[in-house]
C-alpha cells in the first residue's frame, strides 16, 4: 500500500499538505478533459499554496502507451522537476508510475515487464488523485503500458511503482458520465472479484475483497443513474481503492489476462473490456471456486443465504450478468469489431493472454484452446 492514502470528501484539498516536503517542482499528467473540468488548474493552485512550481503534460488520450511515457518523461526532465501529481482516470495514473520509475532507474519501460530490469533507485515521488472509481491504480505497485511496436498490453508489477501518496476523493467523480462510470464500475468489481478467486488470495485481501464487492455491488447502479449522488459516489470511491488494495497483493485472474489483448487490439477502454469477458470467465470457472461465488451471490442478496451453495454461485454468475445488462455493456459485437479480424487475431490474444501470468491465477487455468473458445464465445455474448 502506498505510505500515506487519505480517501472521503475533501480529502483532494490534502495535496498541497502531501507534496510540500517531497520537492519544489511538479509535473502533473493528467488530460485534455480533467483540464476543461478545472482540476488541472486546482492542482497548481494547491501547490502554489505551498510554494511549489509545476509543469503540466496532457498528451493522454487513450488507454497509456509506450509513446505518453516517452513524451511526459522527457518532459520532466527538461524542466528539471522532482516530484510527480497525476489526476485522472488510470491511464493518466499509469503513465506518471512509469515515469516515477524511470526518472531515477532509466531504460524503456519495457524493460522492466516480468522482472527483466529491476528499479534499483528510490522512484520519484508520486501522488496519484483518481478521478474515476474503477483503475485502483493509485493503490497498486502494477503499471499497465500498451507497447506500440508490438501491440501487447504490457503488465508491469514492482514495489517501485507503487504511488508515495493516494488521495481518493469522490467529489471528483461526480463529473464521471455514465459511461465511464458503468465501465470502471465493473472494472473495480472485477478487480474485487479476481482478488477474492484468486490462488494467491489470502485472509487479508480477503478482507477487502468481501467489502470493495459489498460496496460496490449496492451502489454502482446508483451512481450511473444518478451521477449527482454523492453517497453513492463515496461509496464506489472507497470500494474502487479497496478493491485496488486487494488484486495488488492477490493478483487478478483470466478476466484481465484476456481483457488486455482485447484493449490494446481494438481500442477497447480495460473497464469495457473486463465486463465483455467477466459473466462469461465467471461461468467458466464457477464449479472451481463454487463456494467463494457463493459469498459473492450471498452480497447480491440476502435470499442467497438460504440457496445451497452451487444455486448462490449460479446467482452470483447471474447477478453479474444482470448489472452488467442494466449498465447497458456492450458484447465485441456490438462495439463494432469486424468478426473476420477478429478470428485472425484471436491465436495471438490467447498466446499474449497466457504470456501476461494473470492466468494462471485463476481458480480454473484453461489451455491457448479453450482461452480461444471463450474469445469466441464473448463476441457476440448476450447479458
Amino acid at each position: 500500500m502506498p505510505q500515506r492514502i487519505h480517501y472521503g470528501r475533501g480529502s483532494f484539498e490534502k495535496l498541497g499538505e502531501e507534496i510540500k516536503n517531497k520537492g519544489q517542482k511538479a509535473l502533473i499528467i493528467s488530460d485534455e478533459i480533467m483540464n476543461k473540468l478545472g482540476n488541472v488548474d486546482a492542482c497548481i493552485n494547491n501547490l502554489k499554496e505551498q510554494n511549489i512550481a509545476s509543469e503540466v503534460y496532457l498528451g493522454i488520450t487513450s488507454e497509456p502507451t509506450d509513446i505518453f511515457v516517452k513524451e511526459s518523461l522527457a518532459l520532466f526532465l527538461e524542466t528539471k522537476c522532482d516530484v510527480l501529481v497525476s489526476i485522472g482516470g488510470g491511464s493518466c495514473i499509469d503513465t506518471a508510475k512509469a515515469v516515477s520509475v524511470l526518472a531515477t532507474n532509466g531504460g524503456y519501460i519495457g524493460d522492466y515487464m516480468g522482472g527483466k530490469k529491476i528499479a534499483h533507485h528510490p522512484p520519484v515521488p508520486h501522488i496519484a488523485v483518481p478521478t474515476t472509481s474503477g483503475s485502483g491504480s493509485e493503490v497498486t505497485d502494477a503499471t499497465v503500458i500498451d507497447n506500440t511496436t508490438t501491440q501487447v498490453k504490457m503488465m508491469i508489477k514492482q514495489p517501485a511503482f507503487l504511488p508515495c501518496t493516494a488521495i481518493a476523493d469522490p467529489k471528483l467523480t461526480l463529473s464521471c458520465p455514465k459511461t465511464i462510470t458503468a465501465a470502471t464500475g465493473i472494472d473495480a468489481l472485477t478487480h474485487a472479484i479476481e482478488a477474492y478467486l484468486s490462488r494467491l488470495a489470502h485472509p487479508m485481501t480477503d478482507t477487502l475483497a468481501l467489502s470493495a464487492m459489498k460496496l460496490i455491488t449496492q451502489n454502482l447502479s446508483n451512481a450511473y443513474e444518478n451521477g449527482d449522488d454523492l453517497d453513492a459516489r463515496e461509496c464506489m470511491t472507497t470500494g474502487s481503492l479497496q478493491a485496488g488494495v486487494a488484486f495488488s497483493n492477490a493478483s487478478v485472474c483470466l478476466v484481465h489476462g484476456m481483457s488486455r489483448p482485447l484493449g490494446v487490439n481494438f481500442d477497447i477502454p480495460h473497464g469495457f473490456s473486463n465486463a465483455m469477458l467477466l459473466p462469461v470467465i465467471m461461468e467458466a470457472s464457477k464449479d472451481f471456486c463454487l463456494e467463494r461465488l457463493a459469498d459473492l451471490g450471498k452480497i447480491f442478496s440476502p435470499e442467497a443465504t438460504q440457496m445451497s451453495t452451487e444455486d448462490a454461485a449460479n446467482f452470483a454468475v447471474k447477478s453479474v450478468k444482470n448489472l452488467c445488462e442494466k449498465l447497458e455493456i456492450p458484447n465485441l459485437k456490438t462495439w463494432g469489431i469486424d468478426k473476420e479480424r477478429f478470428d485472425q487475431l484471436i491465436p495471438k490474444m490467447a498466446k499474449d493472454a497466457l504470456d501476461s501470468g494473470s492466468p494462471a491465477n485463476n481458480p480454473w487455468i484453461p489451455t491457448k484452446a479453450e482461452i480461444e473458445n471463450l474469445y469466441r464465445v464473448c463476441y457476440d455474448y448476450s447479458f
